[in-house]
């Protein structure tokens, strides 16, 4: 079974900055993260290819934010830089079995539990 394990989320001030990493049991996997704030629905954040040589970003998070993928320790990371208030939310880490690159939640098949992200403005 697979197992998908968040941390390094947390408090910071507005500008401040945190990365959250993914470890995942088993086989390397296409990965990505998510996000839902409160009252509002699941959005994409980022997503990283199996092999780590193709990555996309949201439009809200680019330039900001970066993924990133070491497969000798199969995690994911998610580097948030210059955070802003509007990024508060709950992060999921998500792996797939496809092969490409993808922002849609349904094609997702392993899910972590979140972990709480807070920007203080």
């Amino acid at each position: 079974q697979v197992q998908l394990v968040e941390s390094g989320g947390g408090l910071v001030q507005a500008g401040g900055s945190l990365r959250l990493s993914c470890a995942a049991s088993g086989r390397t996997f296409t990965m990505g993260w998510f996000r839902q704030a409160p009252g509002k629905e699941r959005e994409f954040v980022a997503a990283i290819s199996r092999s780590g040589g193709s990555e996309i970003h949201a439009d809200s998070v680019k330039g900001r934010f970066t993924i990133s993928k070491d497969n000798a320790k199969n995690t994911v990371y998610l580097q948030m830089n210059s955070l802003k208030f509007e990024d508060t939310a709950v992060y999921y880490c998500a792996a797939t079995n496809t092969v490409w690159v993808t922002q849609v939640a349904t094609q997702y098949d392993y899910w972590g539990q979140g972990t709480q992200v807070t920007v203080s403005s």
